[in-house]
């Protein structure tokens, strides 16, 4: 993701700036999406695994990045505290 929008981004919720999710961030947030059990501030599922994503500074929130698009609702955050080995 470019820096220059990085630097802009903020969570929709917390107003926190936002850092890209790392591998094995990635990796634990996917294990839980395979168990069907990963959901949305919406209540929805979150059915397809991440390729990438952003998280909160104090990381209790991520958000999902679609072809390159973050997805910065407020609804489709996702609570890392579901994520039962989410990297401290």
């Amino acid at each position: 993701m470019d820096r220059r929008l990085l630097d802009i981004l903020c969570c929709p919720s917390t107003r926190q700036p936002l850092l890209p999710l790392q591998s094995r961030e990635l990796e634990a947030i996917n294990r839980m999406i395979k168990t069907g059990s990963l959901r949305r501030a919406d209540g929805s599922t979150q059915a397809e695994p991440l390729a990438e994503g952003l998280v909160t500074r104090d990381r209790k929130l991520f958000y999902r990045i679609d072809d390159g698009i973050p997805v910065l609702l407020a609804d489709e955050a996702i609570s890392s505290m579901q994520v039962t080995d989410f990297p401290a």
